[in-house]
């Protein structure tokens, strides 16, 4: 059988060229790398994208804001997820090949972005007298069950102290929820002594909930950043002392105020 070949037009052939050549070109411009800014805002575009557009927090609720918290808390967080004390595996692989020294420097950029919170949006069914239950515990604690209140720890304005204790407000109820959780599971643990597992530990399901409710449907202060101190008052009793933040345990009288005699 004889096959019949057509001849190709000659202006085929060149538009094939063309064709190819062009492709060629625009792969090389897509392939060519994008200068990068040597800033820390962009090394951990790994951590914006869950935590939010500078680490103002994920759109799903469980992804927390990192903007503004004390540097020593999110440094202390990261060794956490390092060494096995929280368990999330993107974070484990994220922070595990890093030095100790780089982490801090991580923590102190986010530490320094003073960014607005948005406004709470808690709308879970809740009676008021379990939110007023959830009140309770956070600005007074329970001395039946020797329960701090949480203002004892992360400050009168519930926004965390220096170096060490997160803020409470602005943080999505399911977060709130998840972690309290995994503290009352032991999912999650802190440099021992662990005092939240043991305020945890001492605290049925339904004031965890009570407290997150609260917490997550109060509006931020005009102020939202970390106080500098703990507040004034009695320390933690060492069998609430906390590894993860040893000045709760002693804490510094508070500041005179200026012009006053000491």
């Amino acid at each position: 059988m004889r096959m019949i070949l057509k001849r190709t037009p000659s202006w085929f052939g060149g538009l094939s060229l063309w064709v190819v050549l062009s492709l060629l070109t625009g792969t090389a411009h897509a392939q060519s790398p994008r200068r990068l800014a040597d800033d820390m805002a962009e090394r951990t575009r790994a951590c914006t994208a869950c935590h939010g557009e500078q680490g103002r927090a994920g759109p799903d609720g469980y992804y927390p804001r990192l903007a503004g918290k004390p540097a020593g808390y999110l440094h202390n967080q990261m060794r956490n997820f390092a060494e096995g004390r929280r368990h999330y595996e993107l974070m484990t692989r994220l922070v595990d090949p890093l030095t100790d020294a780089y982490l801090g420097e991580m923590a102190q950029y986010f530490a320094d972005l003073q960014l607005p919170y948005p406004a709470p949006k808690a709308q879970n069914a809740i009676t008021p007298d379990r939110l007023a239950r959830g009140q309770q515990l956070v600005t007074q604690g329970d001395a039946s069950r020797g329960l701090p209140a949480c203002t004892q720890c992360h400050g009168v304005r519930l926004t965390g102290v220096q170096p060490n204790v997160p803020g409470l407000l602005g943080l999505p109820l399911d977060y709130l929820n998840a972690q309290l959780g995994a503290w009352q599971t032991r999912q999650r643990r802190a440099h021992a002594p662990d005092c939240m597992a043991e305020i945890v530990q001492r605290m049925p399901a339904v004031d965890l909930i009570a407290v997150s409710s609260w917490l997550a449907r109060q509006p931020l202060p005009a102020d939202t950043r970390p106080a500098e101190r703990p507040p004034a008052g009695p320390a933690l009793p060492e069998a609430l002392s906390c590894g993860s933040a040893p000045e709760l345990s002693a804490k510094m009288p508070a500041k005179t105020p200026q012009g006053a005699r000491p």
